[in-house]
């Protein structure tokens, strides 16, 4: 919600990648509104589609989003407050995932 343009940018990337490809987003700090449920409605930056069309549309492609467990647990969001396909995994998870030959577009 403190930049709603950047989030978006980046699930437009995300969403792009997900057509093709296996693809996770990996959100931290302010960002962990973005996979609570409601937390992306009326979200749009001027002149672009609205967050939540783009998230659904990530979640729709097959996209995972991963939430942090300490900014879970610092902004009290646990698994039912999140959006499907969200899950809480920490950074052992995405380092495995970059491991296994996935791609940091950051």
């Amino acid at each position: 919600a403190n930049n709603v343009e950047r989030a978006t940018i980046s699930f437009i990337l995300a969403v792009s990648a997900s057509k093709t490809s296996e693809t996770a987003v990996f959100l931290t700090a302010d960002a962990a509104t973005l996979c609570v449920k409601g937390g992306v409605d009326g979200m749009a930056a001027e002149g672009y589609e609205p967050l939540a069309s783009l998230v659904g549309a990530f979640i729709e492609n097959g996209g995972k989003i991963w939430l942090c467990p300490a900014c879970a647990k610092a902004k009290a969001i646990t698994e039912s407050d999140l959006i499907e396909g969200a899950e809480i995994a920490g950074a052992p998870r995405t380092m495995a995932f970059l491991s296994s030959g996935a791609k940091l577009l950051a």
